[in-house]
């Protein structure tokens, strides 16, 4: 029943005569995209939502400020099948390699019916669609349909390039931090959900450590793998994971034994709070959803 899409991943490949310009001009790459079949007076208004929603997707999983900019084709720019449509859109950001220009991440298109005419030129089979909803109103109360050909709505990204501005976004450099690079990548982006660290290993904060990777990776082991470190000083395993992206830090320690709680390290601001031990679970799911 219409209105309604097809979403896909995959490799892609395209006679680059030249390849030049890192990710942006290469022969093989994987590729994000939706085709989304709509009725044609409907298609400039489903244009716009893909077109926004496109743009709230990448803000979301950590693409925003000035960095990321929407750009409207002009005219001139637009593709022989989309002259006739709502028109074409790119979300583009600013890469260290493009600054301060922008490069492409995904490119948004009303692409009208072109398409699927092609297809059923070409193929010669019927492609309209029949729907008993539409048309002129009979004197019965019910509806004479209509035949159509469907519009389409192209959101399509390249993945390879999606994944290179999450992580140039993400890098940062502070030297007044355990380790002085990081990567501050959005909870739901990051490998590492989680880890868990004994202070010392031994005076039962190992035992306790351990019990405590064993919740968490049983409730969140859906969402991604939680670490579980006894190497070296605290301050190098809150680097490795700060380089690694890891959100959150939570520290077995000598009062944890005696008062039952735990510190936990927030990434991105290095601030450490002290939480009961039987509610790191429920922390965790508040800020990573339920696992």
């Amino acid at each position: 029943k219409m209105p309604f899409g097809i979403a896909q991943t995959g490799k892609a490949f395209r006679n680059e005569v030249t390849p030049r310009n890192f990710t942006f001009r290469s022969r093989e790459f994987e590729q994000m995209e939706i085709e989304f079949f709509c009725h044609p007076s409907e298609a400039a208004d489903w244009y716009r939502f893909w077109r926004d929603a496109r743009v709230e997707f990448w803000k979301r999983v950590g693409l925003a400020g000035e960095n990321l900019v929407l750009r409207e084709h002009d005219r001139d720019e637009l593709a022989h099948y989309a002259r006739e449509g709502a028109g074409t859109s790119d979300v583009e950001y600013r890469f260290p390699f493009t600054a301060p220009g922008f490069g492409e991440l995904e490119g948004i298109a009303h692409r009208t019916s072109f398409d699927l005419a092609q297809h059923q030129k070409h193929a010669r089979v019927n492609l309209e669609v029949f729907d008993a909803e539409r048309g002129e109103l009979l004197p019965n109360g019910a509806r004479k349909g209509e035949k159509y050909l469907p519009h389409v709505i192209e959101p399509s990204a390249g993945l390879d390039r999606g994944v290179l501005a999450l992580l140039c976004e993400a890098y940062t450099e502070d030297a007044s931090r355990p380790s002085p690079e990081l990567l501050r990548l959005h909870p739901e982006l990051a490998p590492i959900k989680a880890a868990v660290f004994p202070l010392v290993n031994k005076d039962g904060m190992p035992e306790i450590s351990e019990r405590l990777h064993a919740e968490l990776t049983r409730r969140f082991c859906r969402l991604g793998p939680i670490e579980h470190d006894v190497k070296q000083s605290i301050g190098k395993r809150y680097a490795r994971m700060d380089e690694a992206g890891c959100p959150y830090c939570f520290t077995v320690d000598g009062e944890t034994v005696t008062s039952q709680t735990v510190t936990v390290r927030d990434r991105d601001t290095g601030a450490q709070e002290r939480i009961a031990l039987d509610r790191v679970s429920d922390f965790l799911a508040e800020r990573l959803g339920p696992g």
